[in-house]
């Protein structure tokens, strides 16, 4: 495994589409190896593969529960958000705009399909925090950064210095969701069009949604986007 370079936001790969992926082979398999060293290497709990300059829709997701101090992991090849429910305000940083992070609206449960690393189909329901961190995830496969949520640039926060990111690393537990069994591993990306949202930096913000109720689990944050007393973890990385 190798720890890849992260593309940063000035560079108009993070604003294209990502390519489906046809079929799984060696490469991806290198490719997903690869990403999960590097988002560990970075203290992330997820990458999508655009933020290493792939544009192959691919995601790995992997964070520790703050309960059980177990690392749980997901990874995903051609995944899709097929429903959404309720809202609240979660504060996200990325390792693609480093130094920064802001409050964004995202649902507190979604539904996702896509395929395993082996080419299985995969359905999942989740209101944890891997809810959160698929949503981010996802995003950048559309050439979308979390910043296009805010009204403005300026509600960006600095990281501050003196609070190193946390993160505990133990062994992976299964993932959440249903397996099917069918699909067939084998190499290249389909030949799409990979447009998308155009390219040009911090830019193009959408409008704020005002957060309704805060999940009943998986997130250390309220829905007004503040730290609650007893969190015990830092902000995503994603």
């Amino acid at each position: 495994m190798a720890v890849l370079d992260v593309v940063t936001w000035e560079n108009p790969r993070l604003r294209k589409k990502s390519l489906k992926v046809k079929r799984v082979d060696a490469s991806i398999q290198r490719l997903i190896d690869d990403m999960i060293e590097t988002c560990r290497a970075n203290d992330g709990v997820g990458l999508a593969a655009p933020q290493v300059g792939v544009l192959l829709r691919i995601i790995v997701c992997e964070y520790t529960d703050d309960e059980t101090e177990e690392l749980n992991q997901l990874i995903l090849i051609n995944p899709e958000i097929t429903a959404k429910e309720g809202e609240w305000l979660a504060e996200e940083g990325c390792l693609s705009i480093p130094g920064y992070w802001g409050t964004v609206p995202r649902a507190v449960a979604i539904t996702v399909r896509g395929k395993d690393r082996h080419g299985h189909d995969v359905k999942l329901k989740t209101d944890t925090r891997m809810a959160h961190i698929l949503q981010h995830e996802i995003d950048h496969l559309d050439g979308i950064l979390y910043v296009d949520y805010l009204k403005s640039l300026d509600e960006l926060e600095k990281v501050e210095e003196d609070k190193p990111r946390r993160r505990r690393r133990n062994r992976p537990v299964a993932g959440e969701g249903e397996v099917d069994e069918g699909a067939q591993p084998g190499p290249e990306a389909e030949d799409s069009e990979a447009g998308g949202v155009s390219a040009g930096g911090l830019s193009g913000a959408r409008s704020r949604v005002k957060a309704q109720d805060c999940p009943s689990r998986g997130t250390p944050f309220c829905a007004c986007g503040r730290r609650r007393g007893d969190a015990t973890v830092d902000r995503n990385y994603v």
